[in-house]
């Protein structure tokens, strides 16, 4: 009799909400889109959203901490945190993963090109680490944050990340320029 007891309970707990229609709490965000995988339509309004980026320039091998935080009481349980070039369309850098909320994932062949939700729980705010690639232009961040299942926005965008000269500025910000002076 125990052993019957134990497999209805296991019975009803894996099966039983996919068959009254209960929605899943998995979701997942679409690489190059940044779209959500079900049905409903992002929201047009201003996101209760921002990311917020702790420099205005990088250079390569530097790394910039990001933070996606719900402004007020907002909360999200999902999201997809990207760098990309302006106008493009495809993730750069890699993230380190610093916050146990979150986990990387890996978009065209690149490990930890983004980062996504580890949980559905209600999170006001993600912290994590951006490294800088070589060679890229000017950048922003870029997210879709999910509220539940019927709320989310897409192409929420923080400010724009410059890349410094590091064949003019050295490590301490100071110009390796001569300067002559004639006397």
């Amino acid at each position: 009799m125990k052993r019957h007891s134990c497999f209805v309970f296991l019975f009803c707990g894996i099966f039983l909400p996919g068959i009254l229609g209960f929605p899943q709490t998995n979701t997942s965000i679409d690489c190059d889109s940044l779209l959500p995988n079900y049905e409903a339509e992002p929201q047009t309004s201003a996101p209760p959203y921002i990311i917020a980026v702790s420099f205005d320039n990088f250079e390569p091998e530097n790394e910039v901490q990001v933070t996606l935080e719900a402004l007020g009481d907002a909360g999200f349980k999902g999201f997809n945190l990207q760098a990309r070039e302006i106008d493009g369309d495809v993730p750069v850098g890699t993230f380190k993963i610093t916050d146990p909320n979150t986990k990387g994932l890996e978009c065209h062949n690149m490990t930890n090109s983004a980062v996504i939700h580890a949980n559905s729980d209600v999170k006001q705010k993600v912290t994590t680490t951006w490294i800088a690639p070589k060679n890229v232009r000017e950048l922003q961040f870029i997210a879709t944050v999910v509220q539940n299942l019927e709320n989310f926005w897409v192409g929420i965008q923080s400010k724009t990340l410059t890349p410094t000269h590091s064949e003019s500025v050295n490590a301490t910000g100071k110009s390796k320029r001569k300067v002559c002076f004639s006397v």
